[in-house]
């Protein structure tokens, strides 16, 4: 058709009608690789030397070839049996995705339908409602209760036994307010409700040791399935891998609804040198931990609402404007995240724990902007 004819469609085709109301996940913004980045809880120094090393050393061969991950799933078994893994794994229970989000999206995907339930709490990691959403599931967020955030188990737990859920999300520990669940807790989610699939979004288990893998059997628990990345304590957030870890047939299932290459050779090779190099992770993570010790101890003795359980990052209720404090100390290179969107938590920020230096700086400059507030 001649596109000046008069009867050239003047809109284009219409999509489903779940993508087009649907509310997208907001992303890191352009521009911030010149300020201490303390607004996404990425790795603050990068990842192992070993890592640059391997990425220099990649051939062409490696470029012009579709990516292969052969060796990649039995170098994670290994990884995670040199931190005390007891149970038993295989390489057809351990998926390779292009980030936990991919992951994430998969299982939506494979396992998510028009009326399904998820069954999740709030405030959470922002990433399961659109994804929820553009299968046409109906979204059941629970808050999370008291002062200090405590999962709401109770209510999760009656909420399976009252109505079908097809999914149930876990962070753990939580994303944004730090709320850690004990491994038990969720083995009697997972038994209560053995037609829900149980996913446990562990991206900050490194920083609590609050696991449910170490000793699992998913034969007994073949409803649970794992997430675990490398972007958080090995510093590939860039490069965006991540695993999803349970029985083969659910990791058989969410695969097939991903395309064949989605993880490039770059990933895959710096996956495998982060992997070989877990000293390095436990060293960064000492840091984050006594870092996050001694921000704490600030917070505690100036007085600062605040809310620090697990993972690496905090929640903080400046005295003024969220937006106002969050703006100023960009303006003075410092980057954390406005929460005013989330329930619950309207008015704070949240602040990534990097190095005891960072969190020096972090605070230094926190404390000016507050006093300069003040004094105005």
């Amino acid at each position: 058709m001649n596109p000046d004819s008069k009867t050239f469609a003047k809109n284009a085709p219409s999509p489903r009608h779940e993508v087009e109301n649907l509310e997208p996940y907001k992303a890191p913004l352009e521009g911030r690789r010149n300020f201490l980045r303390l607004d996404f809880n990425e790795n603050t120094i990068g990842p192992s030397p070993r890592v640059l090393d391997a990425l220099q050393r990649i051939s062409a061969n490696q470029i012009s070839i579709y990516p292969e991950y052969s060796g990649l799933r039995e170098a994670l078994i290994t990884n995670l049996t040199q931190q005390g893994l007891e149970a038993s794994l295989v390489v057809e229970q351990i998926g390779i995705f292009n980030g936990v989000d991919a992951a994430i999206h998969a299982i939506f995907h494979a396992y998510g339908d028009r009326g399904d339930q998820l069954l999740t709490t709030t405030p959470t990691f922002g990433y399961y409602a659109p994804c929820a959403f553009m299968q046409g599931m109906q979204i059941l967020s629970i808050p999370y209760e008291g002062e200090n955030f405590q999962f709401p188990f109770d209510l999760i737990l009656k909420t399976l036994s009252a109505k079908r859920t097809q999914l149930l999300f876990i962070c753990n520990p939580n994303n944004p307010t730090g709320t850690r669940l004990a491994p038990e807790k969720i083995y009697d989610l997972a038994a209560s409700s053995p037609d829900t699939l149980v996913v446990v979004d562990e991206l900050y288990e490194a920083f609590t040791g609050d696991s449910v893998l170490p000793g699992i059997d998913f034969s007994a628990f073949p409803n649970i399935l794992v997430l675990r990345s490398l972007a958080k304590t090995a510093g590939l957030a860039g490069l965006r891998i991540g695993f999803a870890i349970g029985s083969a047939k659910v990791v058989d299932l969410i695969t097939r609804v991903t395309g064949p290459y989605d993880v490039n050779s770059f990933a895959v090779t710096a996956a495998f040198a982060a992997l070989e190099d877990q000293p390095y992770i436990d060293s960064y993570v000492a840091d984050v931990l006594e870092a996050r010790d001694w921000i704490k101890e600030k917070l505690l003795t100036s007085g600062v609402n605040h809310q620090l359980d697990g993972g690496n990052y905090f929640l903080i209720w400046p005295n003024y404007s969220s937006s106002y404090i969050a703006h100023a100390l960009r303006e003075k290179g410092i980057l954390v995240r406005e929460m005013s969107s989330q329930s619950l938590i309207a008015g704070s920020l949240r602040v990534s724990i990097g190095t005891i230096e960072q969190m020096k700086e972090f605070w230094k400059v926190y404390s000016s902007v507050e006093d300069f507030k003040k004094s105005m």
